[in-house]
């Protein structure tokens, strides 16, 4: 058996030269295990990637189950970990020589809450006091980062070879609204992070490293951040200017990133008003089309800007 494959039956079609071949990340539960489904659905031939490897294999024998699909498999993966990037690179190049479709689904909110919410009451209450009720330290404000931020650009750096040799490589980056620059309320870093032709990705880099310091000494503003700023935002607003300059870098490859919306998932204790069916339409629209434009942000199904 090939390491890290876990076959879903003996008609098992992943493995068709022909194929086209997507990685999804974080994709045993929520929005992720959603875009699996759609993208095999499809016809893609998917690797179905999550941290843990009992829940990845479950998910895979779920959506086999439930929807007889033979074109999905499980590899082991944690985006925050260089030798298992590099485990899931070397199976696919040895397997199936490139990649087509790369979706950096995972992410973690780096938050936490001050006290449960009641999911018995209405959805727009529970939002409301989901958001009154996070906390944030220095531990989690690492994490989120390491995952948010640095996962993205791990895997895409280590990626972008196999992706090369795909006649229409395209990588999608999950986002989110609070990732868009109008939630900024300093000018200078507005204009920072907008100037793509100057920004680097070594600025981002350091602005994701002093961010957890500043949440510990409730200094984010020293930075431009907006007052009470959360790490999950700023997570994703520099994610989103790393996939601009990735994307005019390497303008061969497809490259943008999508909102899929406010979704219920455990991933804000289900206080989003969409479902994750709802929640994955956007980022499967933008990784099987064909062509269309790159460096840019999508708000679910349509095109949208990084304001």
């Amino acid at each position: 058996m090939l390491d890290g494959w876990v076959p879903r039956s003996k008609g098992c079609k992943i493995m068709e030269s022909k194929k086209r071949i997507a990685v999804v990340t974080g994709g045993n539960k929520g929005i992720g295990l959603d875009i699996c489904k759609e993208l095999a659905l499809n016809g893609i031939g998917v690797i179905l990637t999550a941290r843990d490897e009992k829940r990845g294999k479950e998910a895979v024998e779920k959506l086999t189950t439930d929807y007889g699909l033979t074109n999905i498999i499980f590899h082991q993966l944690d985006v925050t970990d260089h030798s298992s990037i590099a485990s899931l690179v070397n199976f696919i190049k040895k397997n199936f020589g490139k990649l087509d479709i790369l979706v950096n689904n995972a992410a973690i909110t780096g938050l936490e809450l001050s006290q449960p919410i009641d999911e018995k009451l209405p959805q727009p209450e529970r939002a409301e006091l989901y958001q009154k009720y996070i906390v944030q330290s220095y531990e989690k404000a690492v994490d989120c980062m390491k995952t948010n931020y640095y996962g993205v650009k791990y895997m895409t750096e280590a990626f972008l070879p196999l992706l090369h040799l795909s006649n229409a490589g395209r990588i999608v980056n999950v986002s989110s609204t609070r990732g868009q620059l109008q939630g900024l309320n300093d000018e200078k870093l507005k204009k920072e992070l907008d100037n793509i032709d100057n920004l680097t990705v070594e600025r981002i880099d350091h602005l994701t490293n002093s961010f957890p310091k500043h949440v510990s000494d409730n200094t984010v503003e020293e930075d431009g951040w907006p007052p009470r700023c959360n790490v999950y935002r700023a997570s994703k607003v520099l994610m989103n200017a790393y996939t601009r300059i990735i994307a005019k870098r390497y303008p061969s490859v497809t490259i943008n990133c999508v909102n899929p919306g406010y979704v219920s998932t455990d991933f804000n204790s289900n206080t989003g008003p969409l479902t994750v069916s709802e929640g994955a339409q956007g980022p499967v629209m933008v990784a099987l089309a064909e062509g269309g434009p790159t460096g840019q942000f999508y708000d679910r199904t349509q095109l949208s800007t990084f304001y």
